[in-house]
C-alpha cells in the first residue's frame, strides 16, 4: 500500500515539478501506517495537500534548476525509506479486528457439512450400501488400451449398417468415421451396489464418473461438400442399472444384461463444426445438454432398460417345446426275486436332464407277467438329447426295493406325431461292456408318442423366470397343476447332525427333496408337481427340514430342522409366490420355497 501511493504521489507532483515535497509526503505515509484506524483522516489530508501545492503553482511559477534537482532527490530518499518502513509495518504487525478461524474435527460436523467441503468424495464413503471397487478400477486401467480398440471396433461394425439406412432418406452420399478412440483415460468406478432378490438374477448399481479425452471425427459428404463434425473433452456423470438375468447353469450363467439409468446423467462435452467451436454459439449448450439428458432418460430411464441379449433363452433355459405321451402296457417273463413268492413289480419312468422326481405306476402283486395300460405325460425341452428312462422294481413291504431291470428310449428316435411300439429288454445297467447284460430279466412293453407345440403353443417371453407355464394336457378343466420348487435353505443346523432333506406333505401325498451332506446352507432346485381337481384356496401344505445319519448304531439317526406350514390361497390368487420363510422350531433357519398354479 506504502508503494503504490507514494508512486502515485510522485507522478503527480513530477508533473507539477513540486518534488521537494515528496519527502515530506513519504513521511506522512509512515505515520499513517503506524496508525492505521486513521485511515480515513489521511486520506482528507492528502486532497488538502495537493489543493494547496496546485495554488503555490499558480501563485510561484516555474522553478529554478536548484529546485528540481533537490526534488529529484527527495523523491529517491523517501521512496525507499517508506518501502522499507511500510514492509517492516505489514510483517511485523497485524491489525487488531482479525480473528483466528475455529477449527473442528471432521468428526463433529454434519453429513451436508462433509459433503459441501467434499464435494468429490467417493459413493463408498457416503453410503455404506455402496462397495469399493478399487480392483475393478485397477484392471479397467491396465485394460483400456485394449477396451478402447474393441470398443470402438464395435461400435463402427454397430453403426455402419444403421448409417447404410438411414442416409438415403436425407439424400447424403456418405457418413464415415474418419477417428474414433476413446483416449487414454479410462473410465473410474466410485463404488458399486449390489442387490439380492429370490429370483434368478443379479442387480448392480455402478457409480461412473468419465472424464475422457476422446477424438471422434465424423465427416458427412453430401451434394459434393465435405464436412466434419469432431467430438471431444467428453464427461459422462451415472448410476446405471445392470441387470444380468435370468441365471442359467449354462457358461456364462446368464441370457441377457438389462440396462437401465436410476437418474438423468450428466454429459458434457466439446463439438466442432470445420474446426469451429459450435458450444461457443450463445444458448446452444444449455441446449444440447438438456436435449440429450431428456432423451436418454426417455428410453432408458428405469425401469426402462436397453436389452442385450447374450444367449439364446430358449436354449440356454431349455423351455417346454412339446410333450411325450407315454403308455406302459405290460411286462413279460420277469424273474423272481421274492424269496418265499413272486416278484411284486411296478415301474418308474423320468426324463433324463429333468429334476422333477419320476412318475411311477401302481404295485402288481405277485405277477411276473403284470399288464398296467397306464398313461403318463412329460414335457420335453430338447428332443435331440432328452431320453425316457425306464426302471423296474420289486416293491418290498420292508427295507430297499429290489431293482429288476432297466432300459433307456431316446427321444430323437421317435418321429413326431407318430405312435411307436417298444418291446424292451430289461438290462442290469446301461453300459454295453458289461457282460452281465447279457442274462434274461424280461421285457417290457410300452408305447410312445411325442407331439412337438405349434408356433402359437411355444410359451413366449421365455427369458422370464417370473412367467408362469400353463398346465399340461389332461389336467381337470376345474383343476390345475400345483408346482412346489425348494431351492435352497440357510442357517439351519442339527443338533446332532446336519445332513439336510426337505419332506412336502400335500392332501396326504408326500414327497422328499434329495439328501445334502453336512451343510448348513443346502440347495436343492427340486421341483415337485401336485395334480389337483378344484384349486386348493382352502389347503395348506406342510414343508419340513430333516437330518438323516448313516451311520449305523447312532441315537439320534433323524431330526428335525424346523418347518413352515403355508397356505395356498395366495398362490391360487396370485398365480405365482417366491419367498424365503422362517422355519418354526430353529434358531436362524430359513428356506425358499418357489410356488406355482398352473392352469390349462
Amino acid at each position: 500500500m506504502s508503494l503504490t501511493i507514494s508512486f502515485l504521489f510522485a507522478s503527480n507532483f513530477t508533473s507539477h515539478k513540486n518534488l521537494s515535497q515528496i519527502p515530506f509526503l513519504v513521511f506522512l505515509l509512515v505515520l499513517v501506517s503506524l496508525q492505521q484506524k486513521r485511515a480515513k483522516a489521511f486520506y482528507a489530508s492528502l486532497i488538502k495537500l495537493l489543493e494547496l501545492s496546485l495554488k503555490k503553482k499558480n501563485q510561484k511559477g516555474k522553478m529554478g534548476v536548484l529546485s528540481s534537482v533537490m526534488g529529484v532527490f527527495g523523491f529517491g530518499i523517501g521512496t525507499s525509506v517508506g518501502i522499507v518502513i511500510g514492509y517492516y509495518m505489514f510483517i511485523y504487525f497485524l491489525p487488531t479486528d482479525v480473528k483466528d478461524p475455529k477449527i473442528r474435527p471432521l468428526v463433529e460436523e454434519d453429513s451436508k457439512t462433509l459433503q459441501r467441503l467434499l464435494p468429490e468424495i467417493p459413493l463408498w464413503v457416503k453410503n455404506p450400501d455402496f462397495d469399493r471397487v478399487d480392483w475393478l478400477n485397477k484392471f479397467i486401467e491396465t485394460m483400456w488400451p485394449y477396451l478402447d480398440t474393441a470398443i470402438c471396433t464395435t461400435a463402427k461394425n454397430i453403426a455402419k449398417p444403421i448409417i447404410g439406412e438411414q442416409i438415403p432418406k436425407y439424400k447424403i452420399q456418405s457418413v464415415e468415421f474418419e477417428t474414433l478412440t476413446l483416449g487414454t483415460l479410462p473410465p473410474t468406478f466410485q463404488g458399486m451396489k449390489v442387490y439380492v432378490t429370490d429370483e434368478k438374477e443379479i442387480i448392480m448399481e455402478p457409480s461412473l464418473k468419465w472424464a475422457g479425452n476422446p477424438n471422434i471425427i465424423i465427416a458427412v459428404k453430401a451434394f459434393g461438400l465435405k464436412a466434419t463434425v469432431q467430438v471431444v473433452d467428453l464427461q459422462v456423470f451415472a448410476v446405471p442399472r445392470i441387470t444380468l438375468k435370468p441365471l442359467l447353469s449354462v457358461f456364462p450363467c446368464f441370457a441377457n444384461i438389462y440396462v437401465s439409468l436410476m437418474d438423468k446423467p450428466h454429459v458434457d462435452f466439446g463439438l466442432k463444426l470445420l474446426g469451429a467451436d459450435v458450444m461457443a454459439i450463445p444458448g446452444l449448450y444449455r441446449f444440447v445438454q438438456e436435449l440429450i439428458k431428456d432423451q436418454v432418460a426417455n428410453m432408458y430411464l428405469w425401469p426402462k432398460a436397453l436389452q442385450v441379449p447374450i444367449m439364446d433363452p430358449t436354449q440356454a433355459m431349455k423351455k417346454p417345446v412339446g410333450m411325450l405321451d407315454v403308455k406302459v402296457v405290460k411286462a413279460m417273463k420277469l424273474r423272481k426275486k421274492d424269496f418265499l413268492g413272486k416278484s411284486d413289480p411296478y415301474v418308474k419312468l423320468k426324463l433324463t436332464e429333468e429334476k422333477l422326481s419320476a412318475k411311477k405306476t401302481t404295485v402288481k402283486q405277485s405277477n411276473l407277467n403284470p399288464e398296467w395300460n397306464e398313461e403318463f405325460s412329460f414335457v420335453v425341452k430338447d428332443p435331440n438329447t432328452q431320453a425316457l428312462e425306464i426302471i423296474l422294481y420289486d416293491w418290498e413291504q420292508v427295507g430297499k426295493h429290489d431293482k429288476m431291470g432297466m432300459n433307456v428310449v431316446p427321444l430323437k428316435d421317435l418321429t413326431p406325431e407318430e405312435p411307436k411300439v417298444f418291446t424292451l429288454d430289461l438290462l442290469k445297467n446301461m453300459d454295453p461292456n458289461d457282460q452281465q447284460n447279457e442274462k434274461s430279466r424280461g421285457q417290457l412293453v410300452l408305447e410312445a408318442l411325442y407331439k412337438p407345440f405349434k408356433e402359437d403353443e411355444i410359451p413366449k417371453d421365455v427369458d422370464d423366470s417370473t412367467m408362469v407355464q400353463k398346465a399340461p394336457e389332461g389336467t381337470p378343466a376345474g383343476g390345475g397343476l400345483l408346482v412346489v420348487i425348494v431351492h435352497e435353505a440357510e442357517d439351519i443346523e442339527g443338533k446332532y447332525h446336519t445332513n439336510p432333506h426337505v419332506r412336502l406333505l400335500f392332501r396326504g401325498e408326500e414327497r422328499k427333496t434329495k439328501r445334502v451332506k453336512k451343510s448348513r446352507d443346502p440347495r436343492w432346485e427340486e421341483e415337485f408337481q401336485f395334480m389337483v381337481d378344484e384349486p386348493p384356496t382352502n389347503d395348506k401344505i406342510h414343508i419340513e427340514a430333516f437330518s438323516t445319519s448313516s451311520r449305523i448304531g447312532l441315537l439320534h439317526p433323524k431330526e428335525s430342522l424346523g418347518y413352515v406350514t403355508i397356505s395356498l390361497a395366495d398362490v391360487v390368487n396370485n398365480r405365482r409366490i417366491n419367498e424365503k420363510y422362517h422355519l418354526i422350531d430353529s434358531k436362524n433357519g430359513r428356506i425358499q420355497i418357489e410356488m406355482q398354479w398352473r392352469t390349462s
